[in-house]
């Protein structure tokens, strides 16, 4: 291996570098985007939910190259011919967790929200999402990772960030560019995951700090519930609290 070949081609490793990020994120962020509305419906009306799942299901069983084939007719050779596909396999990944993590908020939870005055959507905002967060960014993690490794097979169609590398290294017997692209890709999915990871300890900073004493989804079920402070003795109760 030369790795001399390195610092004069850094330009083009950047280049490929930022591409490869850039479908990667917007890939698991449109994901994210669609699977939590879809994900609300589904966890309400649970009816709709096998369907969905299924329709899911069999989109990720289309092979990613025969999407790419398809959409190049209507999207041309861009990153949105491998956008769209990756969009479609991280629903299968995050759709589960947006409605596992719904669905595991406590019951009673929900009925202190509304026993304080919160509607369905400002409970769904403030109490039901939050407690649901870090089962969603757990499914956001796999699919974020899943989709920055899976950007490499859109080289087949000339879009591929850092699976130029790959094909390139081949071509040429130059094993020196697969290895960068390895190592590439592992430390870029890890910098997506760690990033991720700070998010989720940022919104869930509420668990952290109940667990000091009583059950945190309970004490602590959003900061928002919180807001208000108990009334003092003799003080007459704000409308919508619980004296």
């Amino acid at each position: 291996m030369v790795w001399s070949w390195i610092p004069g081609n850094l330009g083009l490793i950047g280049q490929l570098t930022r591409q490869n990020a850039y479908i990667g994120i917007v890939s698991a962020v449109t994901g994210l985007i669609i699977a939590v509305p879809l994900g609300i419906a589904s966890s309400r009306w649970r009816w709709l939910y096998p369907p969905v799942l299924s329709a899911a299901n069999v989109i990720y069983a289309l092979p990613s190259l025969a999407l790419f084939v398809a959409l190049i007719d209507y999207t041309g050779l861009s990153d949105t011919t491998v956008i769209i596909p990756l969009t479609l396999f991280s629903l299968v990944v995050i759709l589960p967790n947006v409605v596992d993590g719904l669905r595991s908020v406590p019951d009673d939870v929900r009925q202190a929200a509304t026993a304080m005055g919160y509607g369905p959507l400002r409970r769904l905002a403030q109490v039901e999402l939050p407690l649901a967060g870090p089962v969603i960014i757990a499914g956001a993690r796999v699919a974020t990772v899943s989709s920055i490794s899976l950007v490499s097979v859109g080289q087949l169609i000339g879009v591929g960030g850092l699976g130029y590398l790959f094909t390139d290294g081949l071509d040429r017997d130059f094993p020196t560019e697969i290895y960068l692209g390895l190592i590439l890709i592992i430390v870029l999915a890890l910098a997506c995951d760690l990033l991720l990871v700070l998010t989720r300890r940022v919104l869930t900073r509420w668990q952290r700090d109940g667990q000091s004493g009583g059950n945190a989804a309970t004490r602590l079920a959003s900061p928002a519930m919180q807001a208000e402070p108990p009334p003092r003795a003799g003080q007459v109760p704000l409308r919508g609290s619980v004296p």
